[in-house]
């Protein structure tokens, strides 16, 4: 292993020792704590310090970096408080995640860490967000994410890579390469040879690095850091390593031939820049003494702390709090006497407009969204409104842009991200139920991020653009859902979400788009989130429902006297409406246009069945669409959708 010092002064060498050094001699304490059952798993980076120590020393510390499970040179490096660290390692309340989480999946954004989550490759969309903050900002910095050559194989990657790209984004994106995804080798996980082989295909800078030499890897990462944030561009920087053992202590290393594990322990980065050191008189063996004895000291203060730590004591209002960042809405009551008629796209449109005049770090995000306003024409005129910066068509990839938003957001920026479809979603679930929905809960960071979704059928487009899968997250804690079924309301809560600085999916019926109008306030407003309301009032039943289940319920009992309760949110849904209403009734149908099993409407007859009963005088009853995909053909369609069928369903209510 060739180093080379130029450019460095003996007291850069010795700094770069000490900080390869701690990394290494905490993970060899950790090794003893998990062999004595005082820590629960470790993923070791014993063989990879030269990676993470090297990049992290290489940016600024006000530059985020964006680690994975061995890059525990990243934490030390960014001076992370050792006691902290540990109690985190043991799921005390002082860790970073208060026990709710484990190792390195969390961030701190004193730090600007942001850690991991177990899928690895989303990681990369966020860091594509951080780095979107900064160039808006005119802000001369780098962001620095690390994946493996193993988590390449995930459509994160492609798709961040991708959007870094065609967005010009200060990005260092270093890969890993340590030959191995847990078990699996390289030859079993891809076909090329080289990380660098990839970045030609995607416009991509990309340059290959020995990860094993600590300075080979400083040098790079810092002066590829310097021009970017003159010249804003992702750079692809692969850093050849290997891990000596296993993918965490369980696992082992038995898969490795033995001639491998005998070539990279010749390669230690710790050894072998030490003995460089040492060769150059720049150590010695009184400095190595000392050098240890201060970080052995160091850890010993912060190991006597951490378990001197009782184990957190669980608190149910606590634990439910912690799920959002705190937020009192405060209503903004609108002049209705100001108001012209609308339409629901065009409520939606005026709501996201006055948004982005009263935020101006609020971003959108979708694909078309941009010149073409969208397929269904909400953003038309914001491009030239608002600029192209703020107004962003994206590449079609769902994953990466939930991600962005979340990036944006962690770097102090609102987004409001479109699916072209709701059902298009699915690409992007990983980000929505492990990212935006746990990320405040597990350490603190909120998702100021709305995710509209429009929704619904009705209007013959077939199983792929017609699904209402709404209850796809409504059994996700920390998210917010709002569906609202009329133009006034859906003004006053995509506001209300907007305004709230925590995750929201924010579901829009196609079918009612230009369908539906109504009197809608001209100024800005917002509606109370969590509060359902009645639309229609009376006395022999009621009708629990939401979006187009709203106009089919006020329809079905316009010859009768009913309670039509429009629940507005789903989640959380206003239960004191619900049972006031059953209450004077008696009877309760529960609407709603998705598939019946698993519904939301199943929870809803639940909760009233356990919290009703005694003023029930009839079984609750349940109406929605047909367990089967959404049709194409009109008068599948139709047979599909509880439309009919709820006629029925609420004659033998009456009857009962």
């Amino acid at each position: 292993m060739r180093f080379k010092k130029a450019g460095y002064t003996p007291q850069d060498l010795l700094h770069l020792y000490e900080e390869i050094l701690r990394p290494r001699m905490i993970e060899e304490k950790m090794l003893i704590l998990l062999r004595q059952g005082k820590i629960s798993k470790w993923f070791s980076g014993i063989g990879q310090e030269g990676v993470s120590v090297g990049a992290v020393q290489a940016i600024s510390h006000d530059e985020f970096i964006l680690p994975m499970h061995r890059n525990l040179g990243v934490f030390t490096g960014r001076k992370v408080s050792y006691y902290r660290l540990f109690a985190q390692f043991q799921g005390k309340m002082s860790g970073f995640t208060k026990g709710r989480d484990r190792s390195f999946h969390f961030g701190t954004r004193e730090h600007h860490i942001v850690g991991m989550i177990s899928h690895l490759g989303p990681q990369m969309a966020l860091a594509d967000g951080i780095a979107l903050a900064n160039k808006l900002n005119k802000e001369p910095k780098a962001t620095l994410v690390f994946t493996g050559d193993g988590a390449s194989s995930e459509g994160d990657f492609h798709e961040a890579l991708n959007v870094a790209a065609v967005w010009d984004l200060p990005v260092i994106f270093v890969i890993e390469n340590n030959g191995y995804g847990l078990s699996t080798p390289s030859s079993e996980q891809f076909r090329f040879k080289h990380f660098t082989d990839k970045g030609p295909a995607y416009g991509i800078e990309a340059v290959q690095v020995d990860g094993n030499n600590i300075l080979e890897v400083h040098r790079t990462i810092k002066g590829l850091a310097e021009d970017i944030r003159k010249n804003p561009r992702p750079v692809i920087v692969e850093a050849l390593t290997f891990r000596m053992r296993g993918h965490e202590e369980a696992s082992g290393t038995k898969y490795v031939p033995k001639k491998l594990m005998e070539h990279w322990a010749k390669k230690d980065p710790v050894e072998n820049y030490e003995k460089y050191l040492l060769d150059q008189g720049i150590l010695n063996d009184d400095i190595i003494d000392d050098i240890r004895a201060t970080i052995k000291a160091d850890i010993d203060l912060g190991l006597d702390a951490a378990f001197k730590e009782e184990l957190p004591l669980s608190t149910t209002e606590h634990e439910l709090e912690d799920r959002f960042q705190h937020f009192v809405q405060e209503v903004i009551h609108p002049n209705e006497e100001e108001s012209t008629e609308k339409r629901l796209v065009d409520a939606i449109s005026d709501g996201l407009k006055q948004s982005m005049e009263k935020y101006d770090n609020l971003v959108l995000m979708g694909q078309d969204i941009g010149d073409y306003g969208g397929v269904f024409k909400i953003t038309e005129g914001f491009v030239e409104e608002f600029g192209r910066e703020r107004v962003r068509n994206t590449p079609l990839c769902e994953s990466a842009i939930i991600g962005t938003g979340l990036g944006l957001s962690i770097n102090g920026y609102k987004a409001v991200v479109e699916m072209q479809f709701a059902d298009f979603v699915t690409c992007g679930f990983n980000q929505i139920v492990n990212n935006l929905a746990k990320i405040h809960y597990r350490w603190g960071q909120n998702a100021d991020v709305v995710v509209r979704m429009p929704t619904g059928a009705g209007v013959g487009a077939g199983p792929f653009h017609s699904q209402s899968n709404e209850a796809w997250f409504f059994h996700t804690p920390g998210l917010k859902i709002v569906y609202p079924s009329n133009a006034h309301d859906a003004k006053g809560l995509l506001s209300a979400a907007i305004e709230d600085p925590n995750p929201y999916l924010f579901f829009e019926h196609k079918a009612l788009y230009r369908s539906h109008s109504m009197k809608v306030p001209d100024q800005y407003y917002t509606t109370e989130v969590g509060k359902a309301v009645l639309t229609k009032e009376g006395e022999e039943l009621t009708i629990v429902t939401y979006g187009m289940g709203v106009h089919w319920a006020i329809e079905a009992t316009k010859d009768i006297s009913a309670d039509v309760v429009d629940l507005r949110t789903l989640l959380p849904w206003d239960q004191e409406t619900v049972k006031a209403s059953v209450e004077k009734t008696n009877k309760v149908i529960v609407l709603h246009e998705d598939t019946m099993i698993g519904g939301i409407g199943a929870e809803i007859a639940a909760w009233i069945s356990e919290h009703c009963f005694e003023h029930l005088d009839a079984p609750v009853l349940r109406e929605a669409s047909l367990d089967t995909a959404v049709p194409f053909s009109k008068h599948l369609e139709e047979n599909f959708l509880p439309q009919k069928r709820l006629v029925e369903k609420v004659n033998y209510l009456l009857n009962y």
